[in-house]
């Protein structure tokens, strides 16, 4: 039996705007397994980030935990203070950001950036940092560590300075890590050796990972298991070979079915028709409804269960119902689950 490293429990966050409260993650319940990798997917907006950041209190005042538990090794710290968390941050809870000229200070070297981090989480001398961020240097693949560490972010690519934020965000040794957006400014090649060296880093260190994208091609070549998000909800989670070779849920087929893969050649991508729901006011029943096509009426009145599809696949959609009709999932899906 997998352990659990991380929980959450009927997971709710809000934030108070002039406009009124916005229900940014609702009722999330989800579980992340030591040296596991849970990708979580959705359109932006959809509460991947905010769910990620909640986690490690990171988000500004005007947020708040309206329901639900944090787990994190079997202790609860949904209530923890800013002193309590800081502790967690980085030697437990580590996260690396999206953009990595907004993460880095461009005035300072690489190298006493790392060390910092070092110096913040562990008692040691100015020497053993150094040590210690020459071979996280190294463990994220920047060649010649001696030479780059005294080298301010500018001299790096893109895709060196995303290794050089998680340098940083290794730097403590955390037990998990929130990879949040990493590959969406890079180039395709690019992407592939960050998420190659992703997985390096779990099989050397053994880290938790959760890995947050709007892509699923991204996450299909590194997810142990995959969550996606709609509406700030979790509508089907499964582990990666069922979300991708058996989708339930019309949300992830409609996700699938844009796929550059899938396109035809020819003939232009297609997408999902529709705006996801502005989360002042979330419609009473499936939040997905307006947007498909295979919606029944109790989809605008009442919100789904999660269904169980297997021990660990579910998806919210009335489709599951014993009930409802059979629908056959659209002929891209079917085609990309028997090639």
């Amino acid at each position: 039996m997998m352990q659990s490293i991380l929980q959450l429990e009927n997971f709710s966050v809000s934030f108070d705007t002039p406009k009124g409260e916005v229900k940014a993650v609702r009722d999330v319940s989800l579980s992340l397994n030591k040296s596991e990798i849970l990708a979580v997917v959705g359109e932006s907006g959809c509460g991947k980030t905010v769910m990620s950041q909640a986690v490690l209190k990171l988000l500004p005042k005007n947020s708040k935990i309206t329901q639900g538990r944090i787990i994190v090794n079997d202790e609860d710290i949904t209530d923890y203070n800013e002193k309590q968390m800081r502790k967690l941050r980085g030697g437990v809870l580590s996260m690396a950001f999206q953009d990595p000229m907004t993460t880095l200070n461009p005035t300072i070297p690489i190298g006493k950036q790392i060390t910092e981090a070092i110096l913040k989480h562990n008692k040691m001398s100015k020497d053993q940092a150094k040590k210690q961020a020459l071979e996280m240097l190294d463990l994220v693949c920047i060649d010649h560590p001696e030479q780059m560490f005294s080298l301010q972010p500018h001299f790096f690519s893109g895709g060196m300075r995303q290794r050089c934020v998680l340098a940083i965000a290794l730097a403590s040794n955390p037990e998990v890590l929130f990879a949040d957006e990493i590959t969406t400014a890079l180039d395709v090649t690019v992407q592939t050796k960050i998420l190659d060296l992703l997985l390096r880093i779990r099989e050397k260190t053994g880290i938790s990972i959760v890995f947050i994208s709007h892509n699923l091609g991204v996450v299909a070549r590194i997810a142990d298991r995959v969550a996606v998000m709609y509406a700030g909800k979790i509508v089907e989670i499964g582990t990666a070979e069922e979300i991708f070779y058996d989708p339930r849920h019309p949300y992830v087929w409609g996700l699938m079915s844009a796929l550059p893969s899938m396109a035809k050649e020819g003939e232009p991508l297609t997408s999902i028709p529709g705006m996801p729901p502005v989360m002042l006011a979330p419609p009473p029943g499936d939040a997905f409804a307006v947007r498909n096509k295979y919606a029944l009426a109790i989809d605008y009145e009442e919100m789904p269960p999660m269904f169980p599809i297997s021990s660990t696949h579910s998806a919210a959609t009335w489709l599951l119902d014993e009930r409802a009709p059979k629908i056959i999932p659209p002929i891209s899906i079917k085609r990309m689950a028997n090639s």
